[in-house]
């Protein structure tokens, strides 16, 4: 039996992550707290009022460092707290005043890119990649198979999903397409595979590239881990909760 072995959000686009025991989809939305804000650059077009493309942030492809950041949301204060080998730590509200982040931020920003600026948050959705309210489904098998590939262990935290499912056979999630998953109380319609970038070649311990993944990937015919799906139904969903296709 297929089973959630763990549960993962991103407060901030592409600054840390957290780890959570249970969450309660709904229909039509991201998971919630996940990419609630996204940090805009100085050259970014994004505004509150709409998803904009992942271009107009401040992210892992372009700040490896960024990778090795750790987050908590505190749902109730709307605080995220962030933690990074380099900075140390920072509690603030994103919606209040963005000054002290991007202060403590700055050692790590490279000087040749566009420099973070502002935070972004759009009602009722994360700033996920695609352009749908997505939640992002990994299969641990799969990642596995990429781990034989390279012949290391690697960090789960490069593919930065949300739902990790283990009980199905590497690779199987690209057939699901077309089809409903249900875990837990939810159930979930995958839409298209994760398309994935040189991002997955950095340690999240470290906020250092030390693996082709991208290469690796290559290799099996695709550059392609997970899959980004569509919420149906909504539910509660927790570790150990059963995940069958239907």
């Amino acid at each position: 039996m297929a089973k959630v072995t763990s549960l993962w959000r991103h407060p901030i686009k592409s600054h840390g992550r957290e780890a959570v025991y249970s969450t309660t989809l709904i229909a039509g939305q991201t998971m919630p707290g996940d990419r609630a804000w996204a940090v805009a650059h100085d050259a970014s077009k994004a505004d509150d009022t709409a998803w904009s493309p992942c271009a107009n942030f401040n992210r892992v492809s372009k700040v490896p460092q960024l990778m090795a950041m750790t987050a908590t949301l505190d749902d109730a204060t709307g605080l995220v707290s962030l933690t990074h080998p380099e900075l140390g730590n920072i509690t603030f509200n994103p919606d209040g005043e963005a000054q002290p982040f991007l202060d403590w931020v700055q050692p790590i920003m490279p000087s040749e890119r566009a420099q973070s600026k502002r935070f972004v948050k759009v009602p009722n959705r994360g700033m996920t990649d695609s352009d749908f309210p997505s939640v992002t489904i990994c299969n641990t098998a799969s990642h596995r198979a990429v781990e034989r590939k390279l012949g290391m262990d690697m960090s789960p935290h490069r593919w930065r999903g949300n739902i990790w499912l283990d009980g199905f056979p590497e690779w199987e999630e690209f057939e699901w397409i077309g089809r409903d998953i249900q875990i837990g109380d939810a159930i979930l319609r995958p839409q298209e595979r994760t398309d994935r970038c040189p991002a997955t070649n950095t340690n999240p311990e470290t906020g250092l590239p030390d693996a082709d993944v991208v290469s690796a990937l290559d290799s099996f015919g695709h550059r392609d881990f997970s899959m980004r799906a569509l919420v149906i139904k909504g539910g509660s969903i927790e570790i150990g909760s059963k995940a069958e296709l239907i």
